[in-house]
């Protein structure tokens, strides 16, 4: 039996997705496939792999590569799908996908052991496949070439003179037939091309778009990098040597050494290994993906793969639009309401819209470079942050005082902290809480509530079945997220 692995690359930060995608809560989290489904991209990558599993492909544990700040939104929807297993191996800093791939094979050969060599399914956290049914064949004759020791790479098949991807170069005459068909030995690979180029390879066929999606084994990729790139293999490894672990509930977490992975050369698979192959020792097999991929890389895109109505609009939670064509209109928290426009997108969030024509849409990363530019808080995080214990939304803020909404979730705890510069009370109102205050520890339920001083150890906990809600009114000088001193911490963050 063919021994498989998934790798989901899952780091990015999807800012062309702005504000929806922002740097504390990516695109892979989302659901913007437009199929009507509440699972996001990350968990429909997972799932799309799994259905390659038979009776002749075992599919042993998923292999994410994330970060440290991501780790807990992957958990939580890892979870909500069933009987899938999961190794997080956690990223101190983003160094490309070449070292983030290199952890996973090392994973994997210490994994297996001397007798086993995994096969490696690799793709991206952040892409969406209309016909699941044709990935799956599309995988099974990629999983042929990986067992030959060979390199597979999905291309594919191209509906337009795209310019935001790289493009696959096939030699036509040696396409494979029989249970390998529509396999073609690569050529070579294309930078994203301009315009005129782009129509130049559709007009002259034999060229795909490289989705960024790999099949091959573990000692494969690793001979390969050693070839091509030993620095980033050599620094990888020795940051895996250095590495420490452990877990949350079944799901085993992973962090390579912090400042030997810092000193990994940052660099992508295409451009460490990959690009370096054909015509090598290492030839590389292109096994054609038309399956209504679609990487999600912009506005345009999700309206493309959007469910569009009669006028060619796409809209999403509160919407109205008359006399309006071709846009897409995305509410979150309010009624949104367009009249008269065409081509447009309008994204609104609690605390942020956009506008933007949508043949323009790739431009919205230079909005999120404005926010970087001035340190604005829209651009990392939402109103609503997520956090491993629950999540909290800002209601309101000014001069010296803050307000917030704060759920914690059955079970869970924030962590035992302080704060310099500021003081709160605590209003609960929906299950019970048991509070540290200083000294004490007191169980508070609905419509009761405390106060925490400026500079007190104290800690919020639900120790019940059921969500746990209170209203935090924070008063003082500071009140930055920042201004938290932790003692304790369950999740690791002390």
């Amino acid at each position: 039996m063919t021994q498989v692995l998934p790798v989901i690359l899952c780091g990015g930060s999807g800012t062309r997705l702005w504000p929806l995608s922002r740097s504390g809560f990516p695109k892979q989290f989302l659901a913007l496939s437009g199929d009507g489904s509440n699972e996001s991209l990350f968990q429909q990558a997972i799932k799309r792999i799994h259905s390659v599993g038979s009776n002749d492909v075992n599919l042993g544990t998923t292999v994410i590569v994330t970060n440290e700040e991501h780790r807990f939104l992957a958990l939580d929807q890892l979870r909500e799908l069933k009987n899938i297993s999961a190794t997080l191996l956690l990223e101190p800093s983003g160094r490309n996908t070449a070292p983030a791939l290199t952890l996973a094979a090392l994973y994997a050969k210490e994994l297996g052991g001397e007798k086993e060599d995994p096969i490696l399914i690799v793709t991206p956290a952040d892409q969406t496949v209309i016909n699941p049914a044709e990935f799956t064949k599309v995988l099974a004759k990629s999983i042929e070439i990986a067992k030959e020791d060979g390199i597979a790479i999905l291309g594919i098949t191209p509906t337009g003179p795209e310019t935001g991807y790289g493009y696959i170069k096939v030699e036509n005459s040696n396409a494979s037939t029989g249970p390998s068909k529509n396999a073609y030995v690569v050529e070579r690979f294309v930078e994203k091309p301009n315009q005129p180029a782009a129509q130049g390879y559709l007009n002259e066929g034999g060229y795909f778009w490289n989705g960024g999606m790999f099949v091959l084994k573990a000692s494969v990729w690793l001979t390969v990098l050693k070839e091509y790139r030993p620095d980033i293999l050599k620094t990888t490894r020795a940051s895996w040597q250095a590495k420490t672990t452990d877990a949350s509930g079944d799901t085993q977490f992973i962090r390579p050494g912090r400042e030997l992975f810092n000193a990994v050369p940052s660099e992508s698979i295409d451009f460490a290994v990959i690009e370096k192959c054909p015509g090598s020792n290492f030839p590389i097999k292109m096994v054609e993906l038309d399956a209504g991929w679609n990487d999600l890389g912009a506005w345009d895109a999700v309206w493309q793969v959007g469910k569009k109505d009669v006028h060619g609009n796409v809209t999403n939670g509160d919407a109205f639009l008359t006399n309006s064509k071709n846009s897409l209109i995305h509410a979150s928290s309010r009624l949104v309401s367009a009249v008269g426009v065409e081509n447009l997108i309008i994204v609104e969030t609690a605390d942020a819209v956009l506008v933007a024509d949508r043949k323009n849409s790739q431009d919205v990363k230079n909005i999120v470079g404005q926010l970087e530019a001035q340190k604005r808080e829209e651009k990392n995080l939402h109103r609503k942050v997520s956090r491993p214990w629950g999540w909290y939304d800002s209601v309101d803020e000014g001069e010296r005082f803050k307000v917030k909404r704060i759920q914690v979730k059955p079970g869970a705890s924030l962590s035992l902290q302080m704060h310099h510069h500021r003081a709160e009370h605590w209003i609960v109102v929906k299950g019970t809480a048991e509070i540290t205050n200083g000294d004490q520890v007191i169980t508070l339920s609905e419509n009761q509530s405390t106060y925490i001083p400026q500079g007190q150890t104290h800690r919020l906990a639900n120790r019940g079945t059921e969500p746990l809600e209170i209203i935090e009114v924070q008063s003082g000088s500071y009140l930055g997220e920042d201004d938290i001193v932790r003692f304790e911490d369950t999740y690791g963050r002390s």
